[in-house]
């Protein structure tokens, strides 16, 4: 099972993931946030997306939110973002 191991905050609604793996890829939130859902919105608030931690291998915030590490290694793969370690 995928776990996301470091977040690190780049820019704007972006987060640079690093995964068990030992890939890793820069989520842009940018998508996320457009649909505006009852947790979602509270990302729209600098400070609080900055309040982003990791908890059990997944990506959290203090309201409830949180992105399994799968689902978000699977977007960043899609978006050709994923950067896999050599083999």
């Amino acid at each position: 099972m995928i776990k996301i191991t470091q977040a690190v905050y780049q820019s704007g609604v972006e987060i640079k993931l690093h995964f068990s793996d030992g890939s890793f890829g820069v989520m842009d939130f940018s998508d996320i946030l457009v649909n505006k859902t009852s947790l979602t919105q509270a990302l729209e608030d600098a400070d609080f997306f900055l309040r982003f931690f990791i908890e059990l291998g997944a990506l959290c915030w203090p309201n409830g939110l949180e992105f399994s590490a799968g689902s978000l290694y699977k977007r960043l793969e899609a978006a050709g973002k994923l950067v896999k370690p050599a083999a």
